[in-house]
């Protein structure tokens, strides 16, 4: 992702580079030279604004963590661009003021404050293109960031009700289980009792007396079933 970037970067490096030197030789040339040159500069200006499309593009494909260094270099190139074509149209209206000073002589010098005029209402609509497309990139941006926070929100939810699910199973489970040591208690408390009972039993088994004055079960056991 980054390397594409760098690549469209570099490209952009050039292109300017070659933009600006052909416009600063624009009112210098023959009138026949300068008519080319212009629609060469017109052509890579055009060039330029579809290389910063493209950027854009691998701008958006970021992650938001690492995208605001790609954006601040957004913004200095798109006001680069934007810097080229006001110097361009400076120089196109020089350009075509020359060649009507050539046909129409001292006449022409009486349009120096409407070219003035023209150049300001330039600049400001120029202002006023950075400024909406700098609006639109922060729209975009955030909506990007507001999908991602939804996204991230949805998986916190399923990870919820999945965790619900497991604690609803784990009570299952306790209870179950508490079932089954009550029902081993009661069994454990029964079989106490029924030793508690045969060892008093015993006791007093061995106790009876017998014919010989001594207590012993065998004598009981004797008198119970006869001689």
């Amino acid at each position: 992702m980054s390397s594409d970037f760098e690549g469209y970067e570099q490209d952009f490096s050039v292109l300017t580079a070659e933009i600006t030197s052909k416009i600063s030789r624009v009112p210098r040339l023959p009138p026949d030279e300068k008519k080319q040159m212009v629609a060469n500069v017109e052509k890579q200006l055009e060039e330029a604004r579809e290389l910063l499309e493209q950027m854009d593009l691998e701008v958006r494909e970021i992650p938001p963590q690492s995208r605001g260094m790609y954006s601040n270099r957004m913004r200095s190139y798109k006001q680069e661009v934007g810097k080229l074509e006001t110097d361009f149209k400076r120089s196109r209206i020089a350009y075509s003021d020359e060649v009507r000073n050539e046909l129409l002589g001292d006449a022409g010098n009486s349009s120096e404050s409407q070219r003035a005029h023209l150049l300001d209402n330039t600049e400001r609509l120029e202002r006023s293109s950075r400024r909406l497309e700098a609006g639109y990139q922060i729209a975009v941006e955030t909506e990007q960031i507001g999908q991602e926070m939804l996204e991230n929100l949805s998986h916190d939810r399923e990870k919820i009700q999945r965790a619900r699910e497991r604690l609803r199973e784990t009570d299952a489970n306790l209870g179950k289980s508490s079932r089954i040591l009550t029902g081993m208690l009661r069994s454990g408390h029964s079989q106490i009792n029924l030793v508690t009972k045969i060892s008093y039993f015993l006791q007093v088994w061995e106790k009876r007396p017998c014919k010989d004055g001594k207590a012993s079960i065998s004598g009981y056991i004797h008198d119970f079933v006869g001689p």
